[in-house]
């Protein structure tokens, strides 16, 4: 069987690539409400792509926002059924004068494919959908196959959780599959058991009811600027522990079993400072850096502007300051309770000679699955079988977050999570 497959990929190599470009060379960007025809495009596309993989229906289905793709293909009701999810939307590609090759261009490099996309997630689960293909053209599919590509996930999945409840009996199946995480290495493959949450805000603060002029004000007014990058300045202390109040209450403190594990897990530090351009590393105190990632919490900035960014210069005082904060959460911890305590400190916090608006972006819940269940073998055997190792378990940075936890809650369905990238693809 194994070998009708190898034949048939082998063959169609370079279609499965030349289909996979195409794809990339859509710039899905959900962010961007310019992109919304290139969206929609791409949405067709898929759709068009599972039907020529072999599933008898698939079509694009509306959302409030960025249409699901949804495809199936039944092959027997008393076979179990396997629903693959994926997201063909994908990040903005700024800043673009770090590409050395435009975003949307896809360029291959030592067997690499460069382009936005290419790894998070387009690849990924296009590798599920010629997967389909193959095992069609082989008369060796076992199993029920749907798919669920949506567009929304790189803007916090704000859609999918209507969808998955709307649409409970469509989506029916034994197990979900997710590819839209990371391995350790192709030298050493791991499996997610689980995935961090996520709370993310925004913070305005804001001074005088107009910019000012330095020369004249500066001194008098409070520089809202200054005041944001104090506060942000107080979430670590001095052993980058977060110090909101309340914000480790809830955390299930890992057992020594699992720690012992992790450490069992391939690391070399000088590589890994050497591919990020870091001399050092940074985290909370007392945790290796695969346990800061994996299974603790942890608190970012994101981003922060403010003032005069132009050309040249401008003495300005200016009348506000933004910044886009976000949490990593672990099992236990909730998205609720997480983004208020920000939203709490950030508003008590304040001096009176500013104002601050601090509000939910989007969030979403920690999940883990168990080792033991179906779905997590046969992901476990289908990663050796590839690589020739057996996977080593690991909790995952933050990725697939909402949509494991939403299926888990509504079809009560556990979850597979192979990821194939590297980390640090994009």
């Amino acid at each position: 069987m194994q070998t009708a497959w190898k034949d048939y990929q082998k063959q169609n190599e370079q279609r499965f690539l030349d289909e996979m470009l195409e794809l990339l060379r859509i710039p899905s960007i959900s962010a961007k409400s310019e992109h919304k025809e290139d969206m929609r495009k791409c949405a067709e596309l898929v759709r068009q792509r599972l039907l020529d993989s072999g599933c008898d229906k698939a079509e694009v289905m509306e959302t409030a926002g960025h249409p699901v793709v949804y495809g199936e293909k039944l092959v027997d009701p008393s076979k179990p059924t396997v629903l693959v999810y994926g997201h063909y939307d994908v990040q903005p590609a700024d800043p673009l004068e770090l590409w050395h090759s435009g975003p949307f261009e896809p360029v291959i490099k030592d067997g690499k494919v460069f382009a936005r996309g290419s790894a998070d997630d387009k690849g990924q689960f296009y590798m599920h959908v010629k997967a389909l293909e193959t095992m069609v053209k082989t008369d060796s599919l076992e199993t029920n196959i749907k798919f669920l590509i949506e567009g929304e996930e790189e803007v916090g999945s704000p859609n999918l959780g209507a969808f998955v409840r709307d649409h409970k009996e469509l989506l029916k199946a034994d197990v979900i599959l997710i590819s839209d995480s990371s391995m350790i290495s192709m030298e050493n493959p791991s499996l997610d058991i689980g995935v961090r949450g996520l709370s993310y805000i925004q913070v305005e603060v804001t001074g005088a009811n107009r910019d000012l002029h330095s020369g004249t004000y500066g001194g008098a007014v409070a520089n809202p600027i200054t005041i944001l990058c104090q506060m942000i300045a107080k979430l670590h202390d001095e052993n980058n522990h977060i110090t909101i109040p309340g914000f480790y209450n809830d955390v299930v403190v890992a057992t020594a079993e699992e720690r012992e594990l992790m450490a069992k897990a391939p690391f070399d530090e000088k590589e890994y400072k050497e591919e990020l351009g870091v001399q050092e590393l940074w985290g909370e105190k007392g945790f290796s850096t695969n346990e800061r990632t994996g299974i603790r919490p942890t608190l970012e900035v994101n981003g922060i502007w403010g003032g005069y960014t132009g050309e040249g210069a401008k003495t300005v005082l200016p009348s506000k300051a933004y910044a886009k904060i976000s949490a990593r959460l672990v099992p236990n911890q909730t998205s609720d309770k997480i983004t208020q305590l920000l939203i709490d400190y950030f508003e008590k916090n304040a001096p009176e000679s500013v104002t601050i608006k601090a509000e939910l972006h989007h969030g979403g819940e920690p999940y883990m699955t168990p080792i033991d269940s179906k779905g997590y073998q046969a992901a476990a055997k289908a990663v050796q079988t590839t690589f020739g190792k057996e996977p080593v378990p690991v909790r995952g940075g933050g990725c697939r977050v909402r949509d494991a936890r939403w299926f888990a809650n509504i079809r009560h369905l556990h979850t597979a999570l192979p990821g194939v990238r590297n980390t640090y693809c994009f």
